[in-house]
């Protein structure tokens, strides 16, 4: 396999039939909890591809010099910083949404998408292959999160990103927001229904 179709698959395999959230079922929480409206999914699916990137290039630059024993602690300190990097620019640029996201923004370090690449791939490869790894890995993230967040702002407010979509005259022959929509549980199970049609479409994921 040459260099450039390497990258490419390291690329663009995370958003699909390599996803870490629908493939790998990773990230579920983070899912679950900032999905009700389209515009905190899409800045947290931002946050986290800027976090995972950056910081599979930093442990991919010091991987060599760092000691096996604490290698788990050298990874956490990188994404920390990070965390704290991205937050403190959302409080000073998009103080709103930073306030819908809450805690979960600092939860960015837990989230077990970025751990898992940077023990699993950026430890290993060169700093280049290692942002790719990155950047898809946190694509592959943010589109189930823009899906998701799609379908339950739409169905359960009948807004995207703030603006009204359904029309008035819906509302004045009885169509009404559905408000199991907004709720956790329903993400789970629009999650699941994202699952249930990619592998559908996938037969090589389907167990036998």
């Amino acid at each position: 396999m040459s260099e450039k179709t390497n990258s490419r698959s390291v690329l663009f395999n995370p958003l699909s039939k390599d996803n870490p959230v629908i493939v790998q079922i990773l990230g579920i929480c983070s899912a679950l909890a900032v999905t009700a409206k389209l515009e905190p999914a899409i800045v947290m699916g931002l946050s986290v591809i800027a976090v995972l990137a950056f910081s599979c290039v930093i442990v991919s630059l010091i991987r060599n010099t760092i000691p096996t024993s604490i290698r788990i602690i050298v990874q956490l300190v990188v994404v920390a910083g990070l965390v704290v990097i991205v937050n403190q620019l959302l409080l000073a640029y998009a103080y709103d949404v930073s306030k819908q996201l809450s805690v979960f923004i600092g939860l960015i370090i837990t989230n077990c998408i970025l751990m898992g690449r940077l023990e699993a791939f950026a430890m290993g490869n060169k700093p280049w292959p290692a942002f790719l790894d990155g950047v898809g890995n946190g694509l592959g993230y943010t589109i189930i999160l823009v899906i998701v967040a799609f379908f339950r702002e739409l169905l359960g407010s009948g807004t995207l990103l703030g603006y009204q979509v359904i029309p008035q005259w819906c509302y004045d022959h009885g169509y009404s927001n559905n408000g199991l929509m907004i709720l956790p549980p329903m993400a789970l199970i629009v999650v699941a229904c994202v699952i249930w049609v990619h592998r559908s479409r996938n037969k090589e994921l389907q167990e036998d």
